[in-house]
């Protein structure tokens, strides 16, 4: 069974979603008419209209946002009346998402005027072009990211992020109550949203409504903030490990060395994974945690199982020996 929903690859954001997103981290107030919001942004990349403001509109990139910085408004204030309202139209006549004034720079009135007309929201940025530009692309390039969701709770242990899953009844909440009072933080509980970000890593977050939240049979819903602390919560973690819940599995089935690393296909990259079995008194926080830990110290350098393997090999060979 799978634990994963369908990967969502989105094909275009709206210019209103990339605003609400972005508005603090891009320093984005919105200066014009808010029209535009529904536009689309189907290319996560920033273009600078520099050559199409010059008349020259092959191979014009208009689907990505627009950016004005110096270099374009001194261009425009270079240009007598007439030339600069008809270029500036042929500009917005295109199906552009959006234009972005660099360098908290005023883009004159009769040209704001145009872009209400034509319904294209403008934007005023603080930032340098050139930072913002950089900025923006990476921010486009998460939110065109592929993104899937996936059915377990999702903790930071010791600095590794534990996807741990299982059928419904096998203790996964349980498991992370536990981990949390050893001193883990929860990411997300029952529905983790999986991300692949630009640094070709998968990032595990939670659902606004059930973030901090845990449920717990018996218990009901519990606010994990306010039973262990704020520190207990973590917005966002990197995918490290996958931890498999077995339920009615005989012990002989597992593996017992853990000298073949197992990985599971997570939006294209490969994750490690392990199997628990989950029986009357065993420890599975303590399990997990070790699990973990383990992780940790191959990401170090050093594997037990190929320790053990080596020593093995070469006591076989000295006994050969004699």
């Amino acid at each position: 069974m799978s634990i994963l929903h369908k990967v969502k690859r989105p094909s275009s954001i709206t210019v209103g979603q990339f605003f609400q997103h972005n508005q603090q981290s891009l320093k984005l107030k919105l200066v014009g008419t808010d029209a535009g919001m529904g536009r689309k942004i189907q290319e996560p990349s920033i273009n600078r209209p520099g050559l199409a403001l010059s008349g020259f509109f092959d191979y014009f990139a208009y689907k990505r946002v627009q950016v004005i910085g110096n270099s374009e408004l001194a261009y425009l204030e270079g240009l007598d009346s007439a030339s600069r309202t008809r270029r500036f139209k042929a500009l917005c006549g295109w199906d552009i998402p959006c234009l972005v004034v660099a360098r908290g720079r005023i883009v004159p009135e009769e040209l704001a005027a145009i872009a209400n007309e034509s319904n294209i929201c403008v934007f005023q940025t603080s930032m340098v072009t050139m930072k913002f530009i950089n900025l923006a692309t990476m921010r486009l390039d998460w939110s065109f990211s592929p993104t899937t969701t996936a059915h377990g709770s999702m903790v930071d242990v010791q600095g590794i992020g534990v996807l741990v899953v299982g059928p419904s009844g096998s203790g996964k909440s349980e498991s992370v109550i536990g981990l949390l009072q050893r001193g883990a933080s929860l990411v997300a509980d029952d529905a983790v949203r999986l991300r692949l970000n630009e640094d070709r890593e998968v990032v595990g977050t939670s659902p606004d409504i059930t973030r901090s939240k845990i449920e717990v049979r018996g218990l009901g819903i519990l606010d994990v903030a306010r039973l262990f602390g704020v520190g207990s919560v973590r917005l966002s973690k990197r995918l490290d490990l996958i931890v498999h819940l077995r339920v009615g599995v005989e012990l002989h089935e597992l593996e017992r060395v853990g000298a073949d690393l197992r990985t599971e296909d997570m939006l294209g990259l490969p994750i490690p994974s392990v199997d628990l079995p989950v029986a009357p008194g065993r420890d599975i926080s303590g399990l997990i945690e070790l699990a973990a830990l383990n992780f940790k110290l191959k990401a170090f350098g050093y594997d037990s199982a190929a320790d053990f393997n080596e020593s093995l090999l070469k006591k076989m060979a000295d006994d050969q020996l004699g």
